[in-house]
């Protein structure tokens, strides 16, 4: 069981329990309720943090039976009521409240099968489904939507010598109806099918190939390679790979899900949008130490963004469009950690180069909201049987910003964290503060636009922490002979 209470005014009750019921059968069941209390924390009358309340459960079944055969059923069920926007008596610029709330109420199962057909064939099965219905409310206006998503898989997996493959077909559908805008109602259907093989090529040296064929209802066949080679050279581990993959476009944009689709003019032909990517990834490992550092690279086309129909300072609605050109992503990521006993002290730094073309006119720009450098460093002492204690330190770089009012670029911030937890009995008792600079984006700037975008939004991007400093602690407690 685990309580949590934070001084924001969040809660939470979280109840895990597992047992056999049976031979070669396990159950386990996890429920919880989770609440926050709305807070306006810069005083202006708008919800910088949304009140919530939300129930879940989720049983689970696991059967293994002779022969290696085994299969895991689970289902979940949770509802949601989420309330932001202006503070009761409280109003927008232009004068009027702008309740901003969600109801949701969520459905879905699973199943992950296997049996074997042979003396180094396996026959595998997975399934899914889900539904989820929604009540949204932006201001004056009330949207009533339901989604629904379908998958199913079977393929046949087998070894012989070095040589590893995996073979089948899937089918996933994806559908979308709104009571309130039927005009972007959606159902995409895409059967495929696909094939993977690894080869050992040496001890050291492994190939790995893969390629999956999707036959879109909407936007037609894809196709999907991906290449991989891996070596391993005594302590260092090293790995290339590339692919290619696609996206069908929908209208739940970032701006959409915060906004509503009432400003959304109705879908023209869009195109998928497609991605290849490249990485390198060089590790090392000796003794204490691990370190890794991976080079990456992306190119998209056809990817989707907003566009006012308009003047952007007089517009009033949006359509969705393909950008025009290419999105590329250049980076690399490096990590260094050192672990001696119950001690671990990691650390990491992300460098990206995301640029893709001006909407304004000609040439490029970085794209918004990709802070170039991040790093962070976590220190940590744990030993199972006693607790832990961590420090933690992140550093986010400038990044660049869309549609602000008051600033074309975020400013660098760094968040400082530390957890500690004790272990009493069958019991452990967790404290963390998190944000202790009280690193907050309303200290710099409103959160609440002057007037409301095109796309009907009433705030910024977040572009830091809203919440600022935390505490938060609970209590976590063992009931049986079980480990944690």
């Amino acid at each position: 069981m685990l309580l949590n209470a934070a001084s924001r005014g969040g809660q939470d009750a979280t109840v895990y329990t597992a047992a056999p019921i049976a031979q070669g059968v396990g159950a386990s069941l996890t429920g919880g309720h989770h609440r926050q209390t709305r807070q306006d924390i810069d005083g202006d009358g708008w919800i910088d943090m949304a009140a919530y309340q939300r129930w879940s459960v989720r049983p689970r079944l696991f059967w293994e039976g002779a022969g290696g055969a085994s299969a895991f059923l689970t289902a979940g069920a949770m509802t949601e009521q989420r309330e932001g926007g202006t503070l009761p008596g409280k109003t927008t610029p232009d004068g009027r409240a702008f309740v901003q709330a969600q109801d949701t109420d969520r459905f879905d199962g699973g199943l992950v099968a296997q049996v074997p057909v042979g003396d180094a064939t396996s026959l595998h099965l997975r399934g899914s489904a889900m539904t989820q219905k929604h009540r949204h409310v932006f201001g004056d206006v009330e949207e009533n939507d339901r989604h629904t998503t379908l998958f199913a898989e079977v393929s046949l997996a087998g070894k012989s010598g070095g040589t590893s493959w995996v073979g089948g077909a899937a089918y996933q559908r994806d559908s979308f109806d709104s009571q309130t805008y039927p005009a972007f109602n959606y159902a995409f259907e895409a059967p495929g099918v696909f094939g993977q093989m690894e080869q050992e090529i040496t001890g050291r040296l492994t190939l790995s190939s893969s390629a999956r064929v999707d036959f879109h209802s909407t936007y037609g066949t894809q196709f999907s390679p991906r290449l991989s080679l891996l070596y391993r050279p005594g302590r260092w581990t090293i790995r290339a790979s590339g692919g290619r993959g696609f996206y069908a476009p929908t209208p739940f944009v970032e701006e959409i899900e915060a906004a509503g689709l009432s400003r959304l003019e109705p879908l023209g032909k869009l195109k998928p949008e497609t991605a290849t990517t490249g990485s390198l990834d060089v590790g090392y490992t000796r003794g204490a130490i691990e370190a890794n550092i991976t080079l990456f690279a992306s190119d998209m086309n056809d990817t989707t963004r907003i566009q006012p129909v308009g003047p952007a300072e007089l517009a009033n609605s949006v359509r969705l469009v393909n950008v025009p050109g290419q999105t590329r992503i250049r980076g690399s990521e490096m990590l260094l950690r050192y672990r001696r006993g119950a001690y671990t002290v990691t650390g990491s730094y992300v460098y990206v180069d995301a640029s893709e073309p001006d909407p304004e006119g000609f040439g490029r720009r970085a794209v918004p909201l990709t802070p170039r450098h991040t790093a962070g460093l976590v220190a940590m002492w744990e030993e199972h049987d006693k607790g832990r204690l961590g420090l933690e330190v992140y550093y986010t770089g400038k990044q660049p910003l869309e549609d602000n009012p008051y600033r074309t670029s975020g400013k660098p911030y760094v968040e400082v964290g530390l957890l500690g937890e004790i272990v009493v009995g069958k019991a452990r008792l967790f404290l963390n503060a998190e944000n202790l600079l009280g690193i907050r984006q309303t200290r710099y700037d409103s959160l609440l636009r002057p007037r409301r975008a095109p796309d009907g939004r009433w705030t910024v991007d977040a572009w830091a922490p809203l919440e600022g400093f935390t505490l938060n602690g609970g209590i976590r407690l063992r009931f049986g002979g079980g480990e944690h």
